[in-house]
């Protein structure tokens, strides 16, 4: 099962060897991974109804075209646009309507008009629609203001939005709600998509409670899995709640074993950083192969990727990090979610990237890309501009939460004045 998800060998094993501590940009980090992962085997077919995030898999070429005929793209008039220079304080005689989904079986001649409603088939010798607005009834004749309307205004042409027998979306595409109303556009009942992906995550940490557990001295509620659960599934994956794990090199072990029957993807968070009770690379090194790395980032510096390969036909990649709750999200959104777009099938595009003025000084060390959580404010004059959450330690939580998205200090930065451009990355682009 699990080979559907793979990485190529050779490639891991470099950086398994050459990387093993090194400090790397945000951008080396990513695209090392993303040159590594391959999008799952085989693909299904889904109804529209249930297409909604998943990935297409096939290009969809228009079967008809779109809209199948010229049509009225006001309520109106239609006349021949040769009319227009001589219809000036001139009466056109209206002789009959069109309205949408019906057939007109006569042709308009000079001197003529007939009434058009929005979306109706444009009669036969009109090439032009002239709004109500721009008209005067008289009785049953009109009178046209020609200097309201060009040849060909107000007219929707045959196949304009879709043409037969070219792409109209091509594979790769998350679908989105637009997407779904194009194919229905074609009369799409169904579509074919990349499958699923199965993404099991779990915690590590001796420290860390369940919710309705009993919250011992020196411990925490784990709030990592929850936050997990919420990116996996926003992203259209399928996420599989491992639980909690102490920090035990064999109980960590036969988890990650057990993860490997059921996932195509392991997410784990805490045991990375190198301490005594960090486990994950001694385990994951005897399971398969890992690339251990420093990322220039703050937060979410320690981060492991590799797969657990318990024999040659059956792998699993995994992605370690870090264990403090804001480190876990930004290493996701920043190094994982572009690399789990790609393994489902996706061609993922840089989330676009927003300049607004620093509200407020923004303390910063250069070295090292800064994500500090903000908040989006308008300014005087239709500027936006950002200030932050308050403190901006890895384990304060409410700064995500409270947050519109993260705020880019570039790593060759210091301190930001007040005023300054920072750049920011809004949240609902990263879902």
């Amino acid at each position: 099962m699990n080979a559907r998800a793979d990485v190529g060998t050779s490639a891991l094993e470099a950086v398994s060897r050459s990387l093993p501590d090194s400090t790397l940009t945000v951008e080396q980090a990513r695209s090392s991974i993303l040159s590594q992962v391959r999008p799952l085997a085989g693909f299904e077919r889904v109804s529209l109804r249930h297409a909604l995030g998943r990935v297409l898999a096939e290009d969809v070429v228009a079967s008809i075209d779109v809209p199948a005929y010229q049509n009225a793209a006001v309520d109106g008039f239609a006349l021949s646009s040769e009319t227009l220079p001589e219809c000036g304080g001139n009466r056109l005689r209206i002789v009959g309507t069109s309205l949408a989904g019906h057939r007109w079986e006569s042709v308009v001649s000079r001197g003529e008009c007939a009434r058009v409603m929005t979306g109706a088939a444009l009669p036969g010798g009109c090439d032009t629609v002239v709004p109500h607005e721009a008209c005067r009834l008289d009785g049953e004749h009109v009178l046209i203001d020609p200097g309201r309307v060009k040849p060909g205004d107000n007219v929707r042409q045959r196949g304009e939005d879709l043409q037969a027998g070219r792409p109209a979306l091509r594979a790769g595409a998350v679908l989105r709600p637009a997407h779904l109303g194009l194919m229905g556009s074609l009369g799409r009942c169904d579509v074919t998509v990349h499958p699923r992906l199965r993404a099991a995550f779990l915690s590590t940490g001796d420290e860390l409670r369940s919710i309705g557990e009993p919250l011992d001295e020196g411990c925490v509620f784990d709030s990592n899995r929850h936050s997990l659960w919420g990116m996996l599934d926003r992203l259209g994956c399928e996420a599989v709640d491992l639980g909690m794990v102490r920090d035990d090199p064999l109980a960590l072990e036969a988890a990650l074993i057990s993860a490997c029957e059921c996932a195509d993807v392991v997410i784990t968070t805490g045991g990375v950083g190198g301490g005594a009770a960090d486990h994950l690379r001694d385990v994951l090194t005897r399971l398969g192969e890992v690339s251990f790395w420093r990322i220039a980032m703050r937060p979410g510096r320690p981060l492991a990727f590799g797969r657990i390969l318990l024999k040659p036909s059956h792998s699993t990649l995994v992605f370690g990090l870090p264990g403090n709750p804001v480190a876990t999200m930004v290493a996701f959104y920043m190094i994982v979610r572009d690399a789990l777009l790609r393994i489902m099938g996706a061609n993922p595009k840089p989330v676009p990237l927003m300049r607004v003025r620093a509200m407020e000084p923004l303390s910063k060390l250069p070295g090292r890309v800064e994500y500090q959580r903000g908040v989006l404010d308008m300014l005087q004059g239709g500027e936006w501009g950002v200030r932050t959450t308050g403190p901006q330690g890895s384990g304060v939580l409410r700064s995500m939460s409270e947050a519109d998205g993260l705020i880019v200090l570039e790593a060759a930065r210091g301190r930001i004045e007040a005023g300054e451009f920072v750049g920011f990355l809004s949240f609902d682009g990263l879902a």
